[in-house]
């Protein structure tokens, strides 16, 4: 992996995401995803790409949300305005991630869903914000990172999944 320079512009993007990532609200202790739904996907292919294999089939954003835990800039997402029926899909590997009925408005300005397909997500303890202790989740099959779920959501889970856009696309149907 290349070191990442900090430059100016790094550093002031760096910022707004912080400022964003304030926004999805406080650290969830939750077991949202299904025993062993990473373990099911160990054998999968996908498991084996190499970083350049990642760089060469994903867009410069969505390699570094999916692949470097990035975060795409609040509002950034034509996700947000997407209300037909279908399901969202990780953008690494298409497994099903959200069905449509479960997107609601978070005033975020990110994707945001009330439930998951649990038996498709992983998470983890997520210590990047010394500040704050978080809960990100991500694709059960290719790892990929997804966003960070927190305890804020509506009826009926009362979770709101805080999803990057770029890290998935939307299915019709």
């Amino acid at each position: 992996m290349k070191p990442t320079a900090f430059d100016r512009r790094t550093v002031l993007l760096g910022g707004a995401a912080l400022v964003g990532l304030a926004a999805c609200g406080p650290r969830v202790a939750i077991a949202a995803a299904a025993p062993n739904s990473e373990a099911a996907f160990a054998s999968s292919p996908i498991r084996k790409y190499t970083d350049a294999q990642w760089r060469q089939k994903l867009p410069g954003p969505s390699y570094a949300v999916l692949r470097h835990e990035d975060t795409e800039q609040p509002g950034a997402s034509p996700l947000l305005n997407e209300h037909r029926k279908g399901t969202f899909v990780c953008l690494g590997c298409d497994l099903p991630l959200f069905k449509s009925e479960w997107k609601f408005e978070s005033g975020t300005g990110w994707p945001s869903f009330f439930d998951v397909i649990k038996a498709n997500i992983g998470q983890k303890d997520d210590h990047l914000l010394a500040s704050e202790d978080r809960t990100e989740y991500h694709c059960a099959r290719c790892l990929g990172h997804q966003g960070h779920v927190f305890q804020d959501g509506p009826r009926p889970t009362g979770l709101r999944y805080c999803n990057n856009g770029a890290a998935i696309k939307f299915v019709a149907g």
